[in-house]
């Protein structure tokens, strides 16, 4: 007999583990734990979230299960500690002003958050990427249909609650948050359905997502989705595994396009959905340009950079110009001083460095690796236009990327050992 629990599993929502007896009763916790944990991350309209909260308990059952750190993540230790360092020493002089250690303490917490996530990836990697992976898959697609919901008035209150201003936001405070957190489990399905096989399931789940993304009206965040399919799609090109493999992932990817496209014209007939895209699909807005526009600001915050080469410390610059300047690279030198913007950009250079050089070896995680890497550079490049320094889920990419590139390293030592002339790496896409 057919239960519940086999439908979710065979549409990847929930994950699939090898026998209860044959796995550790504190490792079984931390996988319980960790879905729970991701499966919560879609609920960003409060402060702290019910995520934030159980970071702690996640960091309890890794303890429990020995989850121990990594040689290779000490880059990314080190570079985090040199730029909230840095954002401690900027936040002296305005330690006194409104919210300004609520956010150097959000720092230090995601930062934490990243390096955790690193270490669970880094050993069992896929039972416990399976839990990440349904998790999010689960929750994205949950919040989605909240938010979709809220658009069309489909209940009392669902407009205010998950699409206020007429955009869709689900459980989050912004639209332009909402939208970027979707493009990872959207590539993550596309990427299965491209490369191996098309499930029922998976066509209805990126359809609720591609909708998602583009009710939520932002154009960074389709900007992002673009971005990252197509770096998705090259990547997939360039690590098949054979000919055969490559022909697919061309006419599937191909395919794909034609018929998202396709839906997308067919979500544009409805009026309301027309009218608000005709509105943000414009690249100029009025909020972008004047006295008071994001480039002015943006021109008011490179001077302030070199004004201030300990940093303003946070929300300064807003309190003194008025308006936040939405770059991240900018808010990096601003808020946490040339020491610390240095250190953030080190940390992204290093990451796309490392996350690129391991996504090319055969392993198999390299799907996780490779989709999440593509999500990463459309975060990357989407940072020029918001700011991206206190997203969950820019975290959770991060301790992914270091995690998996961690678990390759490890791999690849451990197979060079015996075969050190030959620089021996396995090809174990099967396994």
């Amino acid at each position: 007999m057919i239960t519940a629990g086999d439908m979710a599993k065979a549409a990847g929502l929930l994950p699939v583990v090898p026998h209860a007896a044959a796995v550790p009763l504190a490792e079984r916790i931390l996988r319980i734990v960790l879905y729970v944990t991701v499966l919560a991350s879609s609920i960003a309209f409060i402060e702290p979230s019910p995520h934030d909260a159980l970071m702690g308990v996640l960091a309890i059952a890794c303890l429990a299960a020995g989850v121990h750190f990594q040689r290779a993540l000490a880059v990314p230790l080190a570079l985090l500690l040199v730029w909230n360092f840095a954002g401690m020493m900027a936040l002296m002089p305005v330690v006194g002003q409104e919210k300004t250690l609520q956010y150097t303490g959000t720092s230090i917490y995601l930062a934490i958050a990243a390096l955790l996530f690193a270490c669970i990836f880094s050993q069992n990697t896929m039972p416990r990427l399976a839990a990440m992976r349904a998790a999010y898959v689960l929750t994205a697609t949950v919040i989605t249909l909240a938010a979709i919901a809220g658009y069309f008035s489909l209940f009392p209150g669902a407009h205010e609650l998950f699409a206020p201003f007429d955009r869709a936001l689900g459980a989050f405070k912004d639209p332009n948050v909402f939208g970027p957190f979707l493009i990872w489990p959207l590539l993550i399905v596309l990427e299965r359905m491209i490369v191996r096989r098309i499930r029922m399931t998976d066509i209805i789940v990126v359809g609720i997502l591609s909708f998602g993304l583009l009710v939520s009206f932002s154009r960074g965040a389709w900007l992002h989705a673009a971005a990252s399919g197509a770096i998705m799609l090259a990547l997939a090109f360039l690590t098949a595994p054979t000919q055969r493999v490559r022909v697919r992932i061309f006419f599937m990817g191909a395919t794909g396009v034609l018929a998202l496209a396709a839906f997308i014209v067919m979500l544009l007939s409805f009026e309301s959905i027309w009218t608000m895209f005709e509105q943000r699909a414009q690249l100029i807005q009025d909020y972008d340009v004047g006295g008071g526009g994001r480039f002015n600001l943006q021109q008011l915050a490179l001077g302030a950079v070199l004004k201030f080469p300990n940093g303003m410390g946070p929300y300064e610059f807003a309190r003194v110009y008025g308006l936040q300047q939405h770059n991240v690279y900018l808010q990096s030198f601003l808020v946490y001083g040339w020491v610390g913007g240095i250190a953030y950009t080190m940390l992204l250079l290093t990451t796309l460095w490392i996350g690129f050089r391991t996504l090319l070896l055969r392993t198999p995680w390299q799907p996780y690796l490779l989709t999440a890497y593509a999500t990463f550079v459309g975060e990357v490049l989407e940072g020029f236009v918001i700011d991206t320094d206190h997203w969950r889920h820019f975290y959770l990419l991060l301790g992914v990327i270091w995690g998996l590139a961690a678990a390759t390293i490890s791999q690849t030592r451990q197979v060079q050992l015996p075969n050190h002339r030959f620089n021996v790496v396995p090809d174990v896409s099967a396994a």
